[in-house]
């Protein structure tokens, strides 16, 4: 059963509860237009409705273009794809200040995720609150629900901005005067909720959803970790050992009652909205969405759109669900595509489409007649030194291995004479050609140019545990203690014997004769573009079928020093100039967070608390190299904050403006 009654209450409690730090200055205007006010609260229903509704909080994080501008654009996984709404983000460029200019109606502006990040701590405020007066049997649960959300925000806020303001209470009135706290107090205060909240909340679920003790556990083992990160240098050497000890208690609790799926490709394999996809033991947290128009809010989860090459004008090729609404805004950069084993990691091919089917009839040149279901354009993921392509884009030089009809559009990202220093296909002639991370498909959509998706978001997965524990003894210089907790994801990367290589899933599967709005369409091959099939063959240059029978090597087990790492990570360690024991390794974590979580929204606070961000976008990132600097490993406070509030009554002088913004802005 999905977490979604009331599930809009929580709009309803943000518009009477936003601090007077927002930026929506005409929230007072507003009208209560419901039959229920704020009194509602004091009654035990109207508190466990509050606790049911401030779930609606989580959505956030993937309802709108914020999610992937803060978190992916600006590091070393993904470039700017042919529409730059947001590249202010990825380039950082002037524009992105505490100010940002509109772009368009997508533009991410500094405040966004300061405004509900608050919206939600004043939510968590109030339910506290309410609890003290409440007489049911689910007061921990409530306290623990309201805890989590309050540690949880501000430790967004704290990972974006640094200090913030903590307000801990509800507003009875409009308040003006804040001021930042320091880093190191938003962090003590994130911990107290997150230890709150482990202590309060049920060690399993009562309903698909619901906050647990192991969610608590998952943020806890994170935030020591950011708190013994370089970021933190300055303050944080007395706590750091101890930190590091409780990074490993917690993240091992999360494995101990998560463990992983088996196969990597099951966490992408969604089906239909609540499937069994959506309830997996590796999940520790995902926010909640629905195909129910009626809880289904603005945005839905519109991470379908983002990660998208077109398609649409090749030939053969037209826009349908499966394929996708490609607003081609992240780019998938050479680091990404070299950081993994092309032969033995199976998370390349299970992270990434290759292949497209065509979707409608049609003869194309002089050579064969194409009908809906035939290969119409494949990405090669190939190695530099590849002869067999003669340029990028290929047209009806390779043939399908199963029909035996050339593949329309072939796109190489190594064609003849490129080598290992060359990133051809990020040319501007290539800004929306490229193989697209595909784990947010959603074929399940109503229509082809519905943005809202069905799909949960996931905000925590136990495979990031393992790389947790592997970080905090790299911290501790326990390199060989942390391959053994590495060393399960790389396993499970590893093709089984047995295994079809070339066998691919993503969620544009769900557009099926079982998928919402079926009958609108009409059934191409019962898979319009989705392709069940891969590039791995044609792109490793490898006999179709001739792996299968066998069990790749990709076990890092051997590693008990970090003098033999992978030719990949080697490569990537020369690039970026380390070469100490610890920079070498700190390198190789990063990279294996890469192969295992691309795309997952951790990427910008993970080399930004690491310190490792400026190094990295200026090696990989063509747009980020010319302007990052080390001031950017911290957010814009933004404008709409310092215009509003006050000192003594009175509005900031410009100097007392500067003094709450972070350097550099």
């Amino acid at each position: 059963m999905k977490l979604n009654k009331n599930i809009l209450l929580c709009m309803m409690v943000g518009s009477l509860t936003l601090p007077a730090i927002t930026s929506c200055s005409d929230f007072l205007d507003e009208k209560l237009t419901t039959k229920q006010n704020t009194e509602y609260f004091d009654t035990d229903e109207g508190v466990e409705s509050l606790m049911t509704g401030i779930y609606y909080n989580l959505r956030y994080h993937f309802a709108f273009e914020w999610s992937f501008a803060t978190t992916n654009y600006g590091t070393d996984e993904f470039i700017v794809g042919g529409d730059g709404s947001n590249a202010m983000w990825n380039s950082y460029i002037s524009s992105l200040n505490s100010d940002i200019p509109e772009v368009n109606v997508n533009t991410t502006h500094a405040y966004d995720i300061w405004d509900n990040m608050y919206t939600g701590i004043a939510t968590a405020n109030t339910l506290i609150k309410k609890c003290e007066e409440y007489t049911g049997s689910k007061k921990d649960e409530a306290l623990g629900t309201a805890h989590f959300i309050r540690g949880f925000n501000y430790f967004k806020l704290l990972r974006q901005y640094g200090g913030v303001p903590l307000k801990l209470e509800p507003s009875t009135t409009v308040e003006f005067n804040f001021t930042r706290a320091s880093a190191q107090e938003v962090m003590n205060q994130i911990l107290s909720d997150l230890l709150e909240a482990y202590n309060e909340l049920p060690a399993t679920e009562s309903m698909e959803g619901k906050l647990t003790q192991s969610a608590a556990a998952h943020f806890l083992a994170k935030a020591y970790l950011w708190r013994a990160s370089e970021i933190n240098d300055s303050w944080n050497a007395s706590t750091k050992n101890s930190d590091l000890d409780n990074v490993i208690k917690y993240a091992s609790e999360v494995i101990a009652t998560h463990p992983l799926e088996s196969n990597f490709r099951d966490l992408w394999a969604y089906t239909e909205p609540d499937g069994s996809n959506e309830k997996l033991s590796e999940v520790v947290l995902a926010a909640q969405f629905t195909s129910s128009d009626a809880t289904q809010g603005k945005y839905g989860n519109p991470q379908h759109l983002y990660f998208l090459s077109i398609y649409r004008d090749l030939p053969g090729m037209a826009r349908d669900i499966s394929g996708g609404r490609e607003y081609q805004r992240l780019r998938t950069s050479y680091y990404t595509y070299n950081a993994y084993n092309h032969l033995n990691d199976s998370r390349l091919w299970k992270s990434f489409r290759t292949k497209f089917n065509c979707t409608k009839a049609s003869t194309i040149g002089t050579n064969d007649t194409y009908s809906p279901g035939d290969c119409g354009v494949m990405y090669i993921l190939n190695q530099a030194g590849d002869t067999r392509f003669p340029e990028i884009w290929n047209k009806e030089v390779f043939k399908d291995a199963e029909t035996g009809k050339l593949v329309p559009t072939v796109f190489a990202i190594y064609p003849t004479g490129s080598n290992g220093t060359t990133n051809p296909m990020e040319g501007d002639s290539y800004l929306k050609y490229y193989a697209p991370l595909s784990k947010y498909l959603d074929g399940s959509r109503k229509t082809v140019s519905q943005e809202q998706g069905y799909r949960d978001g996931i905000l925590a997965r136990s495979a990031e545990d393992y790389l947790f524990i592997a970080e905090a003894y790299i911290r501790k210089g326990e390199y060989g203690e942390a391959i053994k907790y590495i060393n399960p994801l790389r396993n499970r990367a590893q093709w089984k014997a047995g295994e079809d290589r070339s066998s691919y899933i993503d969620g544009g599967a769900a557009w099926n004769e079982n998928a919402l709005g079926w009958s609108v369409f009409t059934a191409v091959s019962g898979k319009g573009t989705f392709c069940d099939r891969n590039s791995y063959y044609e792109s490793n240059n490898v006999p179709s079928g001739t792996l299968d029978s066998q069990a790749s090597i990709l076990s890092v087990s051997d590693i008990t020093s970090i003098g033999n790492l992978p030719t990949e990570d080697q490569a990537i360690c020369q690039k970026l100039g380390v070469s100490s024991a610890y920079d070498v390794a700190m390198c190789f974590l990063l990279n294996e967070k890469t192969r295992e979580m691309c795309g997952e929204f951790v990427r910008w606070e993970d080399l930004a608390r690491t310190k490792t961000l400026v190094t990295r976008a200026k090696a990989f990132n063509k747009d980020a190299a010319p302007n990052i600097q080390d001031h950017h490993c911290l957010r814009p406070i933004p404008q709409t904050y310092l215009d509003i509030i006050q000192k003594d009554g009175k509005a900031l002088t410009a100097e007392e403006k500067k003094a709450q913004q972070n350097p550099g802005y």
